[in-house]
């Protein structure tokens, strides 16, 4: 299992991920909270966050965008035209990045990947485009590095991204449908050379059928870890 070294993650449901590092910087991935049904609707966020990050621009990813960055003031960071889109509603304190870059910000390194799927936002009934969908490496000084691979299906270039960042540990998307699912989420995780995959965006709705346990099954005998996380319980 990965070592996290004094930092902590959290799972909120769907592909909604809190990570808190060793140092205190409090990071939120992919904010769906009012309409997601795995939200644990106890769970209270930091009242102040440090990053909140966005993978692309669907409903089920950066639905609460707008109100957690009113609310919690963190420094939002995602693909530049889906970060125009926020700033036009009335976001501040953001940074527009793309595919390649890498961003520091305190004790973390982000960097932003490529992800196999799309990004139209729904605005008022209209959709708009809002750049491509991407993932993020977030590297935490003296800590893990970790992948949030947002929506994707599997792809040859994640081992590029093995490569280059060599994560540790990998939030992969299992549900099938909108994304991969299992089978293609292990291939995945081998091309990463992952140590640790936490399942997410699967059980929210009745089309994401994939399960953790058809993942574990297709990684029997690779040495990889599947952690399957409860909504609101603490990793550390």
């Amino acid at each position: 299992m990965t070592d996290l070294k004094g930092s902590a993650i959290t799972w909120l449901g769907h592909a909604v991920v809190q990570i808190t590092t060793a140092k205190g910087t409090e990071i939120l991935v992919d904010p769906f909270i009012e309409h997601n049904p795995k939200y644990p609707k106890s769970y209270k966020l930091p009242k102040k966050l440090d990053l909140l990050l966005v993978t692309h621009g669907h409903g089920d990813h950066v639905g609460d965008a707008v109100t957690v960055a009113k609310q919690h003031g963190p420094h939002v960071v995602g693909m530049v035209e889906l970060i125009g889109w926020l700033q036009s509603k009335g976001v501040e304190n953001a940074a527009g990045m793309n595919i390649g870059g890498s961003y520091k910000f305190k004790d973390v390194t982000l960097s932003m990947v490529e992800a196999r799927h799309s990004s139209g936002i729904d605005d008022g009934g209209r959709t708009i485009y809002g750049g491509v969908p991407i993932g993020f490496v977030i590297a935490i000084d003296g800590g893990p590095v970790l992948y949030h691979a947002g929506d994707t299906g599997v792809f040859l270039d994640m081992q590029l991204i093995r490569e280059l960042y060599a994560p540790d540990l990998g939030f992969l998307p299992i549900g099938d449908y909108y994304t991969m699912g299992p089978k293609a989420a292990a291939i995945a995780a081998k091309h990463l050379a992952l140590k640790t995959v936490v399942p997410i965006h699967y059980g929210t709705f009745p089309a994401l059928t994939g399960t953790p346990e058809q993942l574990e099954e297709h990684l029997q005998g690779t040495g990889i870890q599947v952690l399957k996380a409860e909504p609101g319980k603490t990793l550390r």
